[in-house]
């Protein structure tokens, strides 16, 4: 039976807990909560991931939170997927070393896919998660924006997924930026779509998620995993009922 992941987000930013909206740095809700005190609730309500953002990374580069992220694997269970700001090979295996479990790979993988590809391979399928975060444009093809989203792309998710596809990518994480920490729910469509062109990849649906018949919709359409931020910082949504719709039936 294939599994499917619940992974609790924590985006940062200046050393606090915030939200954007749709990606944009100027829309920005900051949350009381510590980022190591809040990742130790998620553990603690039976989360076994954790999705971890450095957003000043994403839009600057150079990583900020391998001393949060040394903290967190030392002081929880938490599996952690991170990343913000990876630029080349030496900051994967810089994560890597710090404790990362996967590495998120978000701009790079739009701009030198090439390159990220060797390291699917080098550093094996399930050290990777690929951020294939898009808008779609006035003619209905999927773009891949990068920098944080803060600049435009040409690249074609569709395009882009298949030649990861082709090397043996295996974790794929995808947003539709439009309905990101808008609590519209996710994507199905889009999600369908990738399921059933890629199935030997897993997709973790990210963007929109309100409850918990999301978390069972995305399942539903064939995604592996689901990233929750808004739903749970605002209360409308227990972590723990999450994890409950993802357990095997």
């Amino acid at each position: 039976m294939n599994t499917y992941t619940i992974y609790p987000a924590i985006d940062v930013r200046d050393g606090a807990v915030v939200r954007l909206v749709q990606g944009d740095y100027d829309r920005e809700t900051r949350y009381p909560a510590d980022p190591l005190a809040l990742a130790k609730q998620y553990a603690a309500a039976g989360a076994a991931w954790l999705h971890l953002v450095d957003l000043d990374a994403a839009r600057a580069g150079g990583y900020t939170l391998a001393p949060l992220l040394a903290r967190l694997k030392a002081e929880t269970r938490l599996k952690v997927q991170t990343g913000g700001g990876v630029r080349g090979e030496a900051d994967v295996e810089a994560l890597l070393a710090a404790g990362a479990d996967r590495v998120v790979i978000g701009s790079l993988a739009v701009r030198e896919p090439g390159r990220v590809a060797s390291w699917v391979g080098r550093y094996g399928a399930d050290r990777i998660t690929l951020a294939l975060d898009s808008r779609r444009d006035a003619e209905g093809r999927w773009r891949l924006p990068v920098h944080g989203w803060t600049e435009p792309g040409e690249k074609e998710l569709d395009v882009l997924a298949a030649a990861y596809a082709e090397v043996g990518l295996r974790h794929l994480l995808c947003t539709d930026i439009a309905r990101d920490g808008m609590l519209s729910g996710p994507n199905l469509d889009l999600y369908r779509y990738l399921c059933g062109r890629f199935p030997r990849v897993e997709v973790q649906a990210s963007g929109g998620a309100r409850d918990a018949a999301d978390v069972v919709a995305a399942r539903e359409a064939g995604c592996r995993g689901i990233v929750l931020g808004k739903a749970l910082l605002e209360g409308r949504l227990a972590l723990a009922d999450a994890l409950a719709e993802a357990r095997p039936c």
